[in-house]
């Protein structure tokens, strides 16, 4: 957490508001940089499935989004770099005209990746210009954007690693991200499950949600604050490990069809299912594929990789059920945002001490699968323009994780934080915890 404090300090001491803009814009933009380091031009260009982007797709599109909603909008007289990147790093958003598809983003080996950093290069210092010199009168309508920007390329930055150890882990070799930090020396004892605690909360008329005259950022999604009824629950104290997901496992769980939704089930039966993504049996024991290549399963880390279904499938077969979104922010808000979060290093989930006030793990290891569906809070009305297509339009057939994950910026996330995917998906960090009625 020591660069996430640095971080907060050189903000704090920024001498005035252009000046925080600045440093927020160069630290952001420059850990996207940092991440993509590691790696090698031609691991940069490759797409393993269509839920997968390309590193060198994510550069360019996180500097088409300050082009088109920044500089296209507030920079008198900008120039774009080049008029054809718009349909090729346009990513959903109708309102901005045609895009190359989605699927075939691993096609293009032009532009070069030379000509991406020079893209990137062109566009920070047109931003740069444009923090110092816009007028005053613009300055808080262009921070809202930029800031919507920062928090735009730090979900990309979750994405090139969660994208590019799918893309490892389609290779032969199995190569590594980076060398395996914080793990036990050979011979050395790892960390215990601690034993499973419950937590109970009385429940009632509760509210959720984000107030967004009353914080610094949040997105639309998470808005507005409301009111909800909850009814009294139990909540697990820390997240579901490996050890007791393997349980799942050895009593036949992905072959018996009670515990399952019947879409799960079609996708157990359909994608061949057997355990989570990146699990593989060598010689009788699991091991698994990490961003330090691969290791022997650890029975205490928390279990990742895994879909909505499966969550939902082990909730049951364990008699109890995964909490609804609202469940999870109530205990959530009272956790401070600190754990095991992208600053740490690891780019793994890593079992909890379970020292001091729980619950635990509310913050990183992995995004939480909750039993909420991804849709409107009551009252909820999507931006106006091409900006209102950011969230609002993916309302459906996708179901809410909460709490971010191993690879997720410290200052990126809060407790209101509604983040989406299909039940099916499996490549991002994603685990669970369990719940039950009171």
């Amino acid at each position: 957490m020591l660069e996430a404090m640095q971080d907060v300090i050189e903000l704090a001491t920024a001498p005035n508001a252009r000046e925080r803009l600045v440093r927020r814009f160069m630290r952001v933009r420059g850990r996207t940089v940092g991440l993509v380091a590691p790696l090698t031009p031609e691991d940069q260009i490759i797409q393993s499935m269509p839920d997968v982007s390309p590193t060198k797709w994510h550069l360019a599109h996180t500097t088409w989004f300050f082009e088109v909603f920044v500089l296209n909008r507030y920079a008198q007289g900008y120039t774009a770099f080049d008029e054809r990147f718009g349909f090729l790093f346009n990513s959903y958003y109708n309102n901005l005209g045609s895009r190359h598809p989605r699927p075939q983003r691993g096609l293009l080996s032009r532009p070069s990746w030379d000509e991406v950093q020079r893209y990137r290069d062109h566009v920070n210092a047109a931003c740069l210009r444009l923090i110092r010199q816009a007028p005053d009168e613009m300055l808080d309508e262009l921070t809202k954007v930029l800031t919507l920007g920062f928090n735009h390329e730090q979900q990309h930055q979750e994405l090139i690693l969660t994208d590019i150890k799918h893309v490892f882990s389609c290779n032969p070799l199995l190569p590594a991200y980076q060398t395996a930090p914080n793990q036990p020396a050979p011979n050395q004892p790892v960390a215990s499950t601690a034993p499973q605690k419950w937590f109970e909360n009385a429940g009632g008329l509760v509210e959720i949600g984000c107030d967004a005259t009353d914080t610094a950022f949040c997105f639309d999604s998470e808005t507005p604050r409301h009111h909800t009824y909850v009814q009294p629950y139990r909540f697990a104290g820390r997240l579901v490990t490996c050890g007791e997901y393997r349980e799942f496992i050895d009593a036949g769980g992905y072959s018996d069809p009670r515990h399952w939704l019947s879409d799960g089930w079609n996708e157990v039966e359909t994608q061949q299912w057997k355990a989570p993504l990146y699990w593989q049996k060598q010689h009788g024991e699991w091991q698994v594929f990490t961003m330090s290549g691969l290791r022997p399963l650890v029975d205490s880390d928390p279990v990742c990789h895994v879909s909505f279904y499966e969550a939902a499938a082990y909730a049951s077969w364990a008699g109890k059920r995964l909490p609804t979104e609202a469940e999870w922010e109530l205990f959530g808000r009272t956790q401070r945002v600190e754990g095991n979060l992208l600053e740490y290093g690891g780019l793994h989930p890593t079992a909890s001490p379970c020292a001091g006030m729980g619950p635990w793990q509310m913050f990183g290891d992995v995004w939480e699968w909750t039993a909420s569906p991804y849709s409107p809070y009551p009252g909820f009305k999507a931006p106006p323009g091409a900006v209102g297509e950011y969230n609002g339009k993916f309302m459906c057939n996708q179901m809410v994780l909460r709490g971010g994950s191993c690879a997720t910026p410290s200052d990126h996330i809060r407790a209101t934080y509604r983040n989406f995917f299909p039940p099916g998906a499996r490549w991002q960090f994603s685990g669970f915890r369990l719940a039950e009625d009171l």
